[in-house]
């Protein structure tokens, strides 16, 4: 009887975790591994579809952005970007920042990366544009020394609402740990719509806010806005940063939330 009363408990809650997930759905593999089907880059002076220079590729099981091509880098900032949108998810990454900065890269973008979440179509950028409007998830790698946070948060062409208010800040740090060197690392997001987004690593929550929005002060949402777009950002691309330092992804995958 003892043995039945510890059992029990233990294969209900097995059921109700099964059931759970079932009803959650499986994890989608965004990268395959193998190949680029389903994204498509967009470089800055480039036309959509335009892989310049091989910026990304795959190799070695690896989605790999390089620039062993290029002479300066010349602020040709890119993003590759996912075929679907998405509203509710989680998303889970795994990157590494390896080698050298290209030559001319900004000093802001050394071991410096990002995952582009509730984006713009790329169509609708400009051939020139340099980030999508979107809120962006951004990589940092340490130097080597000192701290240096990572799964921070950016708004290009964006805000944010942070502790019942209107945060209008650009980049705000997360309370994650640093990370030196190439050990890979891994970032997981919740987002849910519009109403609340999280970043995560290892199961904990270091940053968090509500009800992501367009900036109607930034020429690239006000160009959205006159197109008809929502001003509230409840859903919208995800992609992948070039920002002038080579970085390793092995995993993105995804799983849907229901709304």
């Amino acid at each position: 009887m003892k043995i039945l009363t510890r059992i029990i408990p233990s294969l209900l809650a097995i059921l109700v975790a099964t059931a759970a997930s079932a009803a959650e759905g499986q994890w989608i593999q965004l990268f395959n591994g193998k190949n680029l089907d389903g994204w498509t880059p967009k470089i800055r002076g480039c036309d959509l579809g335009d892989n310049f220079n091989q910026t990304f590729r795959v190799e070695d099981g690896l989605l790999k952005v390089v620039y062993e091509n290029y002479g300066p880098f010349n602020e040709r900032f890119g993003h590759l970007f996912y075929e679907t949108p998405f509203s509710h998810y989680r998303l889970r990454v795994e990157y590494r920042f390896v080698g050298e900065q290209v030559s001319g890269g900004p000093g802001w973008a050394f071991r410096n990366s990002g995952i582009m979440i509730h984006g713009q179509a790329p169509d609708t950028m400009t051939k020139d544009q340099d980030f999508p409007a979107s809120i962006e998830v951004q990589l940092l790698g340490g130097p080597g020394t000192g701290e240096r946070q990572t799964a921070n948060l950016c708004t290009p062409g964006t805000h944010v609402v942070m502790n019942g208010k209107l945060h209008t800040q650009h980049c705000t740090n997360s309370k994650s740990k640093t990370y030196h060197g190439d050990q890979w690392v891994t970032v997981e997001l919740e987002v849910r719509g519009n109403r609340i987004i999280k970043h995560l690593i290892d199961g904990e929550t270091i940053l968090e806010y509500t009800q992501p929005q367009l900036d109607e002060s930034d020429a690239s949402a006000r160009r959205l806005l006159a197109q008809g777009a929502d001003k509230m950002l409840s859903g919208g691309t995800i992609s992948l940063q070039s920002e002038s330092h080579p970085v390793h992804f092995r995993k993105v995958e995804l799983l849907k939330l229901e709304e």
